[in-house]
């Protein structure tokens, strides 16, 4: 292994502990936390380890580092963002139940108005290709083909609904929904049986039907959460 390598290890591990410090809430929004010469000698590391473990925390907005100044940590529910999400769902390492229900609950309701939007928005090859997705869904061959299509469905849906901020969400979805791809793969249990709300949804937003699709994309939503709720128990 390089030494450039063994370093970002190091740094990941860093990482993941202070981030869990911050969101455990071991230190306050506003607290100052050790300095970086002194988390190196706590923790063992190169201060290399630490420079970079304290650069991705800056960029999740979970610590300010301001010249001259402590490092002081920031309140994450006010200032984090999407990218955030991940991190308080695994925290410690361990599911957090509330989060995944916040999540899939905005969800529901962002793919309904997602929905309602492509319907009056979308190209006739985004209608096509949400069809073709929809019947591809009903023929694989196992949950995690399923859970593949289930994404590029939304995904073609949410670039017809032609919403910059919709799409911003998404792509930040997409990264937390693949490198957890076990954990949300309940989504698609039994694909087959809404196999055809997906073909519904597609073809009411070929129609123009914007409340058809609104509530067929709510239909699927809320079934999937379902499922999910179901498997972690």
């Amino acid at each position: 292994m390089s030494s450039t390598s063994g370093t970002t290890l190091v740094a990941d591990r860093v990482f993941r502990t202070l981030c869990e410090d911050v969101l455990s809430g071991r230190y306050e929004p506003g607290e100052k936390l050790p300095t970086q010469r002194t988390l190196a000698a706590d923790l063992g590391v190169t201060m290399t380890a630490i420079r970079e473990a304290v650069k991705r925390l800056e960029q999740l907005r979970l610590v300010e580092v301001r010249h001259g100044d402590a490092m002081r940590v920031t309140d994450w529910r006010t200032d984090g963002g999407l990218d955030v999400i991940a991190h308080v769902l695994l925290r410690g390492g361990t599911l957090d139940r509330a989060t995944l229900a916040a999540i899939m609950e905005a969800r529901c309701s962002m793919l309904s108005e997602v929905g309602r939007l492509a319907a009056g928005r979308r190209s006739d090859a985004q209608a096509a290709t949400l069809l073709e997705l929809a019947g591809r869904i009903a023929e694989a061959a196992d949950a995690e083909a399923a859970q593949a299509l289930d994404f590029a469905f939304f995904s073609v849906m949410v670039e017809s609904a032609d919403n910059v901020v919709f799409v911003l969400v998404m792509n930040s979805i997409r990264q937390l929904y693949f490198d957890q791809a076990e954990l949300f793969r309940a989504v698609v249990a039994d694909h087959e049986e809404l196999a055809p709300v997906y073909r519904r949804a597609a073809l009411a937003v070929k129609r123009g039907d914007v409340e058809g699709a609104a509530a067929r994309v709510r239909e699927i939503a809320a079934a999937q959460e379902s499922r999910l709720t179901a498997a972690i128990g």
